[in-house]
């Protein structure tokens, strides 16, 4: 029932992006001191959605509905902030930043996924 309805598909989307990018954002956390390491990030949520958008339902596997992970590879970021003596362009700051940006993205989904569940079950005479 739920899989039908493009609101859960969207939300689950928006959350499998949100787990995307937050694994891109750890890993350039993680590499804040690798000499060369270019910071990385995942293309925001509407150019994946649109991408992704074909009439279709996307599956990262079978059984399981989300966005297509191959719309969702991490690339290389050209930051406007400076490169570091060592080739390091990872701002732990910026990155801080990425991490709430992307918390208040999942939030949203699951808030969207509640509410939706919610009126579903209200207008089945369920609370």
């Amino acid at each position: 029932m739920f899989a039908k309805l493009e609101i859960t598909a969207m939300a689950q989307a928006m959350a499998s992006h949100a787990g995307a990018r937050l694994g891109a954002v750890s890993q350039n956390m993680a590499n804040a001191d690798t000499p060369g390491y270019k910071a990385r990030d995942v293309a925001d949520f509407a150019t994946v959605w649109e991408a992704g958008q074909g009439g279709a339902m996307r599956s990262t596997r079978a059984g399981h509905l989300g966005a297509d992970p191959q719309t969702m590879s991490t690339v290389a970021v050209s930051g406007s902030g400076a490169t570091s003596p060592n080739g390091n362009s990872v701002s732990l700051e910026g990155e801080m930043v990425k991490a709430v940006e992307v918390r208040q993205q999942h939030d949203m989904a699951l808030a969207i996924y509640r509410n939706t569940s919610g009126i579903i079950r209200a207008s089945l005479g369920r609370r």
